[in-house]
């Protein structure tokens, strides 16, 4: 799956297993065929069948823009500044616990300690020059985990989220959930040494002792050793409500709950196996849905698995609102995303505010804890049956 494409005519190739194609088998290859037309910024790809993301197949996407609107800000956009936080199990996914409760490690760039591993594993180092500004692309390809990351004596100013740009909005530190992408500028303005930048897993081992979650900020001419133990915590967090889009700014239909032309919610549950929405667990179908259309199914009472599609009106105004209570998703707060659209978050975890106005645009969003009511806006205006799934993956 290439998380954040939208696919526009090749919905074909968009990559989950079951709904747009039959998985790859073994010793065969697909040729995914694609145009991104109107579309830069931070994506991902990913394996889209059962766990096998989780043990590796799954890295960074990059459009560059040239005509970025904010391309006067930074002066290093490039492969250096990619920055990719994952969880890492000892144990292959579909052989460990369903439900394990953290990773072995933190993974940075690809690498990590492991609490009571070696102490000497490396870790990743990202070099500055001094007086230069970076765009750092910061991208969660986790299984589970959401991060709360930090660079320790710096502040990061957040231009873009999810391939959106935004207006530029100074923070230090971003909690940033599975799927999810953030572009930051960061300037190194701070003495020549080096600093520890963190990851905090929100489940698992949460410390930094050892180096554990961690990565090291080397400005060029420092020595090549690790910084000072440290626990950085940031006083100015990322705050979803905050992001701002430079375009299209007014989410579609009117400002109302329900003001759309089709509104839909989304109810879980959990019965200790398996989650279901509105009453219905998704079990992946023997035939992909893409196909089963193709072949002729008009119907989406025709199609498999049934309780689990919804057919929504073309070229119209969708609403969809997540509500969460103390008992029908445990593990919250569960990242969704949607395939194919970008969304408009009217109401974010954590607030119980409507906005209509100028409401962040994304393609993954947290759907928050016991009392939210996470509400999103899109248009139909790409046909195909479309993905919206959790984005952990046990």
């Amino acid at each position: 799956h290439w998380h954040g494409f939208f696919q526009k005519g090749t919905n074909w190739a968009d990559g989950p297993a079951f709904v747009n194609q039959c998985p790859i088998s073994t010793g065969n290859s697909f040729l995914y065929d694609f145009q991104t037309p109107g579309q830069a910024g931070t994506f991902w790809y990913h394996s889209h069948l059962s766990t096998q993301y989780c043990d590796g197949l799954r890295g960074p996407m990059v459009v560059y823009d040239d005509a970025d609107p904010h391309a006067s800000l930074y002066d290093v956009d490039d492969d250096s500044t990619v920055i990719t936080l994952a969880d890492w199990y000892h144990t292959a996914a579909r052989l460990g616990a369903r439900f394990p409760i953290g990773s072995d490690s933190t993974l940075i760039n690809g690498l990590g300690r492991a609490a009571g591993g070696d102490a000497d594993a490396a870790l990743s180092v990202i070099s500055v020059t001094s007086g230069k500004r970076y765009r750092f692309r910061l991208i969660n390809i986790s299984c589970d985990p959401n991060f709360t990351f930090t660079i320790q004596g710096h502040t990061m100013t957040v231009i873009e989220a999810d391939a959106v740009s935004v207006q530029p909005y100074e923070v230090d530190s971003i909690q940033i959930y599975a799927g999810q992408r953030y572009s930051f500028v960061l300037t190194a303005d701070q003495a020549v040494d080096n600093y520890w930048i963190q990851a905090i897993p929100n489940v698992g081992t949460i410390t930094t002792d050892g180096g554990v979650n961690s990565a090291i900020l080397r400005y060029d001419g420092a020595d090549e050793v690790e910084p000072t133990a440290a626990t950085v915590t940031g006083s100015n967090p990322l705050a979803e409500t905050s992001l701002v889009p430079l375009e299209n700014l007014a989410a579609p239909g009117t400002a109302a709950v329900g003001g759309v032309d089709y509104a839909l919610n989304l109810d879980f549950s959990f019965d200790g196996t398996d989650f279901a929405i509105n009453g219905a667990t998704f079990t992946s179908p023997s035939v992909p849905v893409l196909l089963q259309i193709m072949s002729g199914a008009s119907d989406v009472a025709d199609l498999l698995p049934s309780g689990s599609i919804y057919a929504l009106p073309s070229n119209s105004t969708i609403e969809l609102s997540f509500p969460i209570t103390a008992t029908n998703a445990p593990g919250a707060p569960h990242p969704f995303h949607l395939h194919g659209h970008t969304f408009h978050v009217v109401r974010s975890a954590g607030s119980t505010d409507y906005n209509y106005v100028n409401p962040v645009q994304r393609d993954t969003v947290s759907t928050g804890t016991a009392g939210d009511n996470v509400t999103i806006r899109f248009t139909t205006n790409n046909p195909g049956p479309w993905f919206l799934h959790c984005h952990i993956d046990f």
